[in-house]
């Protein structure tokens, strides 16, 4: 069997979105316990990342569906938009990857508790809703929330739980920046597909605030990411923290060439904004285990 459509269906550059908060969660967890049971936060791992497949997978077929992706995007290549895989198969193939969540989320659960639980089964949900069901969140305007909250505050909050059981306020903020820095991805991926999404009716961000207030929305989440690892630094009086911010000048190469891009240009933009989820996070894990 040929895998490679299956892979380019999987998104592998956007797969940041789901490592870089466990990485931090962990890092965190390192640095506020000295050690932590390594074989949840590798089941933590391997969740998140099946479940961002599945999320992928799900948006390849129903955006191909509902008339999203056409000839005329100027994205990479939708498997199912060029004929290399049918509708149903990569439907198959999301329900195989959730079902690959569901089983590393059972000894978290078991590890975890109801909280755990919870968030399994809203994630899973989620990752359907975010382009099916009766009120898509992608096709509303509601993809940035859903983007904050599981791959942001969820991924590194559950990640931290299972690795500590306990939940704290530099969770909640590790949280946010790596949800910011997974809008960053998202509204870069709208601002391109902005003239094609207000055609096909899929009412992003991005169709309702305009370009130029496109381009401004990932300014404001760039920036919201490092504000956060700031507050960090400072409140817990960690100077070694601010070793995240070397990650910065990859995000202001990003934001001088977002303001400069346009159209199909804009995926250079998109890999540049998945390597800076990675320098963000590894920085931050590297300052926070010193």
């Amino acid at each position: 069997m040929n895998t490679s459509p299956w892979i380019l269906a999987a998104r592998p550059k956007t797969l940041s979105a789901a490592v870089a908060p466990v990485i931090v969660a962990t890092a965190l967890a390192l640095r506020d316990r000295g050690d932590i049971p390594w074989l949840y936060a590798g089941l933590a791992l391997g969740g998140a990342l099946f479940i961002q497949i599945a999320t992928n997978y799900i948006n390849d077929a129903l955006d191909f569906r509902k008339g999203a992706d056409t000839t005329a995007r100027l994205g990479p290549m939708r498997v199912t938009q060029a004929g290399l895989l049918s509708y149903e198969a990569v439907m198959r193939g999301a329900y195989v990857s959730l079902l690959l969540a569901v089983l590393c989320g059972v000894p978290l659960i078991m590890r975890g508790g109801w909280p755990i639980l919870a968030i399994g089964v809203t994630s899973i949900a989620a990752a359907y809703a975010y382009t099916g069901g009766p009120y898509p969140l992608a096709y509303h305007g509601l993809g940035e929330i859903f983007v904050m909250v599981f791959f942001g505050i969820v991924a590194v909050g559950g990640t931290y739980w299972v690795l500590t059981l306990q939940y704290t306020r530099d969770a909640f903020w590790c949280g946010v920046a790596m949800g910011a820095l997974a809008v960053v991805i998202l509204a870069i991926n709208n601002l391109r597909d902005l003239p094609t999404d207000r055609e096909s009716g899929k009412r992003t961000v991005a169709v309702r605030i305009g370009e130029r207030g496109a381009r401004a929305e990932v300014v404001l989440f760039a920036v919201l990411a490092y504000a956060m690892v700031a507050l960090l630094a400072m409140t817990r009086g960690d100077h070694s923290l601010w070793l995240a911010f070397l990650s910065a000048p990859l995000a202001a190469a990003l934001l001088w060439r977002v303001y400069r891009c346009r159209g199909s240009s804009l995926n250079r933009c998109l890999a540049m904004a998945g390597a800076l989820q990675w320098a963000f996070a590894i920085f931050f894990a590297i300052g926070a285990v010193v």
